[in-house]
């Protein structure tokens, strides 16, 4: 019998590496399935709100909504510790921050400029920020966050706080050079961060299958040695099974990890896009068959919640939204002189 080739080092370090476990879909009860309909529902109906008061010309400069995408910050954001743990993501923004529980006052405000917005009506649609509830943004630089991320994970870290980063980075950003220096500085350093790839399929107007030669996203941390795992994202309790997952391997002080969320979204990338690059029928289909919203209506009709409740439900939410359209057109805009505020930290 032929003697078989010792293994390589490498191929048995490979070989030992521990991987966290496939996430099952997550087992909510009655109440949970109707906050996270809430949730999602709120981000439906702010959203649209918000695309119309862009039309209206309320909101000025670039708005980029996240209908379609709900699924994924409800499911995730439903799991951290609001006491502990950090969010930061890119310029499609708003949803973070109302499944973060933010006052949509406060962020319709800040859409439209206004002095009451969380970041004084400075920060509009791409900047979103909220240190009281470590939400460190809304970043307009393609790819900015996942560093900046990485340097609150590092924190968390350093300061043994038991905390832990949420970092939101898009299909597109996963192609930038400085989201590779982080992966390799958070694994080197095991710091305790959940990177999250939202793969809504388009980077601006250029499907993922035509910009990146690796396509499955969740194995760009493979080089690296951060474990991936692809999930559906437009289904919520498959976000909140990932979720528990990730999380128990991040607090475990076993490193990064990477969730590549597979989702979708209904506009254009920002609405002055008129999204010419995919067919009606595509976004139909995906309305149709994989709607979030929708699919959550199911587990809730299984859990006994009936079609008049929902309505209610939707209606109450609709009231919460114009509430916070009326707040924010009728809040006055910053002062002058909040021009030269807020342009530069001292630290010491």
């Amino acid at each position: 019998m032929a003697k078989q080739p010792a293994k390589k080092k490498s191929e048995s370090k490979e070989a030992e590496r521990e991987r966290p476990p496939q996430p099952d879909r997550y087992e909510a009860d009655k109440d949970q399935l109707l906050a996270y309909y809430r949730q999602m529902l709120l981000i439906r109906r702010f959203e649209e709100k918000a695309g119309q008061l862009y039309g209206l010309g309320l909101i000025g400069g670039f708005c980029h909504l996240y209908i379609g995408q709900e699924a994924v910050a409800v499911g995730l954001q439903s799991a951290l510790d609001g006491d502990l743990d950090s969010v930061i993501t890119g310029y499609r923004d708003h949803g973070h921050m109302l499944a973060y529980g933010l006052d949509p006052k406060e962020i319709m405000a800040e859409l439209t400029g206004r002095a009451a917005g969380n970041a004084g009506g400075k920060g509009g649609s791409m900047h979103m920020f909220s240190v009281e509830k470590r939400f460190y943004g809304g970043h307009g630089i393609v790819g900015a966050q996942v560093p900046l991320g990485t340097g609150l994970a590092f924190a968390h870290k350093y300061r043994e706080d038991g905390g832990l980063c949420l970092a939101y980075f898009g299909d597109g950003a996963a192609n930038q050079g400085q989201v590779y220096e982080a992966f390799n500085m958070a694994e080197l350093w095991k710091l305790p961060i959940i990177f999250v790839i939202e793969n809504n399929q388009y980077a601006m107007g250029t499907s993922v299958n035509r910009s990146s030669a690796e396509d499955q996203l969740f194995k760009r941390g493979d080089s690296f040695r951060i474990p991936g795992l692809q999930i559906n994202g437009m289904d919520v309790l498959d976000v909140r099974g990932a979720a528990e997952v990730a999380i128990d391997w991040v607090r475990a002080g076993k490193g990064p990890i990477i969730l590549e969320l597979k989702t979708y979204r209904y506009r254009g990338h920002s609405m002055s896009d008129p999204a010419k690059y995919r067919s009606r029928e595509e976004v139909q289909s995906m309305r149709d068959k994989s709607d979030p919203i929708e699919g959550i209506k199911k587990d809730l009709d299984k859990a006994g919640v009936s079609e008049e409740e929902l309505k209610s439900i939707d209606k109450e939410i609709k009231g919460v939204v114009a509430e916070a359209a009326d707040f924010a057109e009728s809040a006055p805009e910053p002062e002058p002189e909040e021009l030269y505020t807020d342009v530069l930290v001292e630290s010491y």
